[in-house]
This record gives structure tokens, sequence and C-alpha cells, in this order.
């Protein structure tokens, strides 16, 4: 109760803002309208200390990264979300790129020997990119590099190649972990709400198909990540609505992993007139997702998003986890303005960014299995680092 004192001397607290608190404080859900309330009324101190509470009783000072790189197929999608600033449509192929099976084998070789653990592959989607293509991919990548992650496709992409081979979501994931697939990524989840997204990402899957692909997925025994689009059209009510659905379907697997809140950025797509948020609003989001979504068990800030700075000040708004290494991998961000336009950083910097946050920097594998304590034991720079 020592914090609800503090809380409570830093300024005068609304009934419903000290009703909030008292839940925090003593591991109760928030509901809805509470999320709302907080959303509208609440302050940024107010937050940070009820988000960097739970974060603290979960975490303590851990922050988890993980080395990491990208293979993103093609920038080239049949798909034309308005927010998109990384797709090129197939009649505008000029500046695109499609790679081949072997192209991406050889971007994988690329790491050998150097102490990446995970592989993400998330990119447009095309007819050619079918089922049979990515288990001959999968497949080739373990059968190269049989313990390196793959964690890939967002349910945008497995819905699209399901239903062109006529197969089940079922059927499908099963023949996709066969293959090798280890985890899935969170993207495409944009806004579930369809008032939203038949305006920002109309003609693919649904809300709904999200979360059953997901679903799905966790009764298969993989573990998957959740994302939220967040600061253009929606309301948020909007916002509250994607995180419930969210957290009723951790509460019926508990195979979400990570929630990954994403700033829209406003450069290079057909929503660049609506302005950017600011970063006091980042890390409002950031805060009030670690305070409603009590059932899982990280929050993490896309570095390459939102910036090294931004990344590191929401170690105080309920974030423990900030991705990984990268390595100049993904141009997804970058191609719509984000803060960080070559996406890479070695994991001395990596460390020295936790630390100096005066977090405790752990590197972790995809599910979360401990690689190094940092705080234990130093970095050694002769080590090949990626």
């Amino acid at each position: 109760m020592r914090l609800l004192s503090h809380i409570h001397s830093a300024g005068h607290l609304s009934p419903q803002a000290s009703a909030i608190a008292e839940k925090v404080l003593n591991d109760q859900r928030i509901s809805d309208e509470d999320a709302i309330y907080l959303y509208e009324h609440a302050d940024l101190p107010f937050l940070s200390m009820l988000a960097h509470h739970i974060r603290t009783r979960k975490h303590g000072r851990k922050t988890y990264f993980n080395r990491n790189f990208h293979i993103e197929p093609t920038n080239v999608c049949i798909y034309t979300c308005s927010f998109c600033s990384y797709s090129r449509r197939i009649k505008k192929r000029e500046d695109g790129w499609e790679f081949t099976l072997d192209e991406m084998l050889d971007q994988v070789k690329a790491y050998d020997g150097k102490p990446v653990t995970e592989v993400h592959i998330v990119g447009g989607v095309l007819p050619q990119y079918n089922y049979q293509f990515y288990i001959d991919l999968f497949q080739a990548i373990k059968e190269h590099r049989p313990e390196l992650h793959i964690k890939a496709l967002t349910p945008v992409e497995y819905h699209y190649i399901f239903k062109k081979a006529k197969v089940s979501y079922e059927e499908g994931m099963k023949a996709m972990i066969e293959a090798g697939l280890d985890s899935m990524p969170g993207g495409g989840a944009e806004i579930f709400h369809p008032e939203i997204r038949d305006q920002i990402a109309g003609g693919k899957c649904s809300g709904d198909e999200w979360l059953e692909i997901h679903e799905i997925s966790h009764n298969q025994g993989i573990r998957t990540n959740a994302t939220m689009l967040y600061g253009h059209i929606e309301e948020y009510w909007h916002r509250v609505d994607h995180m419930r659905q969210l957290r009723e379907l951790q509460d019926r697997t508990g195979g979400f992993q990570t929630f990954i809140p994403l700033k829209f950025r406003n450069q290079n797509n057909e929503m660049s007139h609506l302005p950017e948020v600011s970063v006091i609003e980042d890390l409002r989001n950031y805060a009030i997702a670690r305070i409603y979504l009590d059932n899982f068990d990280h929050i993490k800030a896309y570095w390459p998003m939102i910036g090294r700075k931004t990344a590191q000040l929401s170690l105080s708004f309920g974030v423990n986890d900030i991705d990984g290494t990268i390595d100049d991998t993904t141009k997804i961000y970058s191609m719509a303005g984000a803060e960080d336009q070559n996406p890479a950083m070695s994991t001395p910097e990596l460390i020295d960014m936790v630390k100096r946050a005066g977090m405790h920097p752990i590197e972790r594998d995809t599910i979360y299995n401990v690689i190094h304590d940092f705080e234990v034991e130093e970095f050694e720079p002769e080590s090949v680092d990626a």
C-alpha cells in the first residue's frame, strides 16, 4: 500500500483512478471501462507508476532481447492496406523485390557461424509464395541449421495460402509446424473492429480469422505474439476492444508470449495526411497495455519503429522486452519513416542501452529461455556478434 500512498501524494486522484490503482496493487483485473478511463483521463506519472509496478512484480528489472535477423521474401503484395508504406502493388513492381527460395536460403547462410537464435520471416502476399513454397523453405532452413528458430508468417499470409491450397487452418498449420515452423509473429492484427479494419486493411483476413489461426496454433503447441496498430483513425475504445479479444483468447489458451503495440508511421502511404501521435501517447499506450493485459507475460517495444530513445523510456512504462539486434534486415518501418532508418544494433549497444535505463539486460531465445544474463556476466567483445 506504500505505492498507493505515493500515488496519492503525487496529486489528487479521482475516485475512479483510486479504484483502478487499488485493483492494480491487489493484482486484480481492470475492466474495459477502467481502461478507457485511463486513456481519456489518466496522466503520465500515474500510468507509469502503475505499469512499472506490474512490470517489477512480474520481472523485476529484467529486460529481454534476442539476436535475430529478418527475411522479407517480397514487398510486392496483392493487398493494398492504406497504412502500409512497405508494399508495392503487383502492377508497380519497379522498386520491389521478390526473392527465390535459394536467395532466402543464402540469407540464412550469411549468418553461419554467428550466434543468432531466430530468423523472422514475414513479407508481402503473392501467389507464387504458396503452401508448398513455405513448406520447402522451412524444411530447407531446418536442414541447413536445425537449431535456428523459425518465427514466420502472420495469419494474413496463412489465410491466403491455406485458402488457395484448399486446406483448413488446422491442416495447414499442422503441415507448417511439421516442416519446421517454431512460432508465429504477431503482425497483421492491425485493429480487429471491422469499422476500422475495413477502412485500413480491407480484403485481408478478418479480426476473427486472425484470432482463430492463433488459437489453432496455440492448440497445436506453438507460441505466438500479438500486435495492435495504433495512432491512426481508431478511437480509444477500439484499442480496448482489440486488447479485450486478445485477453479473452489468452484466458482460453495461454499461448501468447508477447504483446507489441505498433505505432502508425505516416510517410509514403495513403494515410500520410494523418499526424503521428506523440511520444507521450506512445508511452501512455505501453503503460495501459501493461495494466490491461494482465495475463500476458511480456510487453515489447519494437525499437526500430519508435527509435532507441523512446524504447529506452518505455522500460519505465511497463515494457520488459525490446526485441533484438535485427542487423539491418527489416525495411518495413524504415520505409514508413521510423526513427531508425538503419535498424541495426550490436549486442554491446543494446546491452548498454538497457543498462543506461537502470535495467537488467538478458539475452533470450524466442520462447524466453535465458541464454546470457548480463547482470552477472560481461559481453565478450571477441565473440562473433550479430
